[in-house]
């Protein structure tokens, strides 16, 4: 058993100081450091910092020059060993709209690293399947040619490893998916790359929809009389992601944002395989894509996802917000894991839970994450 001592322990409701954190594979308890006698484990000395449960990434594309789309399981690999060392802890392989066999192969992959148990780096929840079923109106860095009708059944034989999916309400056929998907599986079903009105999103929510995929970006805007997807998205009983780049949505909207969805709203990188690389010119999708520090354009100008890490979006939302530290936390690990259903399970401290935890400084940089309590990144 090991103790971790010495931190600033980021409870989902409060930080604390003084505490001790006892864990194996899971926590066993958390109590003051007079309640606990640490010569009967292994001591973990936080020195002062901050002491947070694993992250959890719902929507990630690629890492470190893989991209799941890639259909390539030694690439999951590759993002799952390097996303650990951003304090993630869990998460969904996100695949695009390409070719429905490559998203096949892709999810093949998936279920390949899942199902071995010989990765240790992040813990894979399923995959995201965003798209194909998109509104070619709102595609974004999306491929055209590779939009379908929206098919349950293909959703349906996939759920073992699909935990989520984007459809565009509006589309033909989209509402009856939607219905059937919530009814017959568990997969959580997003709206996103829509262009759907006000009533058609409500709609979608009416069916099934339950999350908004990365918000404002591919989808109709807000208006006074035209409330579009981003209304139905805030004021809606739904969870919401958002990539807090500072790019993709400006910074000062990033406060009125979780002030509308608290307990609803959920970080997410977005990131394609340009993340942790230098500058330069990746793909996307089989697109083109140039990366220039935190921005990712294909030649035409399209936003092409992000190269974001977890961590930082902590750390952007809480400096750029009134939120309290546990609170932005939240947003990168209670939050997606409630959303996904993982909650019994992740995205907080707290006793009975998995020991996912990730010490890191007051500007959330990552020294060390521990999955299941054994320590799988230590910074220098």
């Amino acid at each position: 058993m090991k103790c971790i001592i010495n931190g600033k322990v980021v409870l989902k409701d409060a930080v604390k100081e003084g505490m001790a954190i006892i864990f194996g594979d899971k926590i066993e308890k958390i109590a003051g450091l007079d309640e606990v006698n640490i010569s009967d484990y292994e001591v973990i000395d936080a020195e002062g910092k901050y002491v947070l449960p694993g992250l959890v990434d719902m929507h990630i594309h690629g890492y470190l020059g893989a991209d799941v789309s890639d259909g390539d399981a030694d690439g999951v690999k590759t993002m799952a060993d390097g996303i650990i060392k951003n304090g993630v802890t869990a998460w969904c392989p996100t695949t695009m709209t390409v070719s429905k066999a490559e998203i096949e192969a892709a999810f093949d992959a998936v279920r390949s690293v899942k199902n071995s148990g010989e990765y240790y780096g992040a813990r894979i929840l399923g995959v995201n399947s965003e798209g194909p079923f998109i509104n070619a109106a709102k595609k974004g860095a999306q491929a055209e040619e590779h939009i379908l009708r929206p098919d349950a059944d293909f959703i349906k034989k996939h759920s073992d490893i699909v935990k989520l999916f984007t459809v565009a309400p509006e589309v033909d056929g989209a509402l009856d998916c939607i219905e059937k998907v919530k009814k017959e599986t568990k997969v959580l079903i997003s709206m996103g790359h829509t262009d759907a009105s006000y009533d058609e999103a409500v709609a979608g929510i009416e069916k099934g929809v339950g999350h908004t995929t990365h918000l404002f970006n591919a989808m109709t805007a807000l208006s006074h009389r035209s409330p579009g997807v981003v209304g139905a998205a805030l004021a809606g009983d739904v969870s919401t992601e958002l990539i807090a780049d500072t790019f993709h949505v400006n910074k000062g909207l990033f406060g009125l944002i979780a002030k509308i969805k608290e307990d609803k709203l959920c970080l997410i990188t977005d990131c394609i395989r340009a993340g942790g690389m230098p500058d330069g010119d990746y793909t996307l999708g089989g697109q083109p894509v140039h990366k220039e520090g935190i921005k990712c354009l294909m030649p035409d100008g399209t936003i092409a996802g992000s190269v974001l890490k977890l961590n930082e979006a902590v750390r952007n939302l809480y400096e750029n917000s009134q939120l309290e530290v546990y609170e932005a936390v939240n947003c990168a690990s209670l939050y997606p894991a409630v959303a996904l259903g993982e909650d019994k399970e992740i995205g907080s401290l707290e006793a009975g839970k998995r020991a996912d935890i990730v010490i890191a400084d007051d500007k959330f940089n990552v020294g060390m994450t521990i999955l299941a309590g054994e320590i799988r990144y230590k910074g220098e």
